[in-house]
Order: structure tokens, then sequence, then C-alpha cells
């Protein structure tokens, strides 16, 4: 593939991803916390639908031999450690690092001090990642592959996930309509408008 090609995929699939994250309302300060509070689940079936959906396009493209895996090393203390502290940061910034851009293109001004923190903190992991690469941090094991550990083909194993976040799904979507999840105001926030905004109910009925 070409470098122009490439530029081109690359801004064409940004433009899809960000075209499907603002109609998802997933990047509403909203929803992301109240995903990390387990009181909104909006958050985890977007991206439960997309993993279902990356698994049936890969298990198609591997089956026909257009793509091959390229898995990468586990890394379980790294992986811990980091998903603790880059989920405390979701949670008291009420965004993420693919949330940020399309907040800010929605008015949230305070998510360019979020964007601010990220690239300085993206700065701060290249001085230290030398360092953490010789402690407990830096070691990986090997390159696990759960279709090859119980003998069946990846597509097959692929598919099979994919079935199974189905269910998931459905049976989240049972507890918790999405269109609840949403908020009154399509911002994740579950509660009333005139509670949030400290007005009483005739007062929110007036300014409707």
């Amino acid at each position: 593939m070409s470098l122009e090609l490439a530029i081109l995929t690359g801004l064409a699939m940004g433009i899809a991803f960000g075209f499907a994250l603002e109609k998802s309302r997933v990047f509403e300060p909203g929803v992301i916390v109240g995903q990390m509070q387990l009181r909104n689940f909006l958050m985890l079936k977007i991206f439960l639908t997309a993993v279902a959906t990356g698994a049936v396009v890969l298990a198609a493209l591997n089956g026909f031999g257009l793509v091959k895996l390229q898995p990468k090393a586990a890394a379980y203390a790294a992986d811990a450690v980091g998903g603790l502290v880059l989920g405390v940061g979701i949670a008291m910034a009420g965004a993420c690092p693919g949330t940020t851009l399309a907040q800010i293109g929605a008015g949230y001004r305070d998510a360019i001090f979020t964007l601010v923190g990220g690239l300085f903190g993206a700065v701060a992991y290249s001085y230290a990642q030398p360092v953490l690469s010789g402690t407990f941090l830096g070691q990986s094991g090997s390159k696990l592959v759960l279709s090859d550990m119980i003998g069946i083909p990846y597509w097959q194993g692929a598919l099979a996930l994919a079935a199974i976040i189905v269910v998931v799904l459905v049976a989240l979507e049972r507890m918790t309509s999405w269109r609840r999840e949403v908020g009154v105001d399509v911002d994740g926030d579950l509660a009333p408008s005139h509670r949030r905004h400290g007005a009483g109910p005739r007062a929110a009925a007036a300014a409707e």
C-alpha cells in the first residue's frame, strides 16, 4: 500500500469512526462517568458491538487468507497497572483518549485540558519507558491466541466470540434500554433535567 493510499484510508476510517462516535453519544462525559460507576452501560454496549463486528470481519479476512494474525506477547503486569491508571483518569476526566477530540468538537471546553494532559502524559511515558522496561512492568509472556490453545481455527473462535457477545448485548439491552441510558438531554445523565439544573418541575415545564 502506498503512503498516499494509507493516508486516505486512515482519514476515511477516522471520519467513519468519528461519525459513529458522535451518533452513539458515547463521547458524552455523563455516559463515560456513568459507565465507570456501573450505572450506565451504553459505553459497554458500543464497545462490545465494535468487538463483535471486528471479530466477524477479521474472521472472514483470516479465513479467506487475506490477512495474517499478528498477536502481541501477553504483558500481564503492564496491562493491569496501565489499565488501572487509565481507568482512574477516565473516571476523573469523564473522557478517554478516543473521545477527547469528539468532546472538543461538540463544544466541551474542559476537554482541551484533557487533551493537553494526555499529550504531556505521552511525552512523559516516552522518557520513562526505558526505565520501566527494566522493571516487572517490562516483562511479557508468550503470544497467546485462545483458538490455538483449544485447537480450533481462528475464524471459528472469532465467530463463537461474536455470538457470545451478541447474547450479552441482548441481556444488557433487556436490563436497561439504550434510549434511557442516553439521558433526557442525550448526555448520559439519567437525572431529570429540572433536578440537574436546580429548578422545580413547574419551572422545567414552563421552560419547555
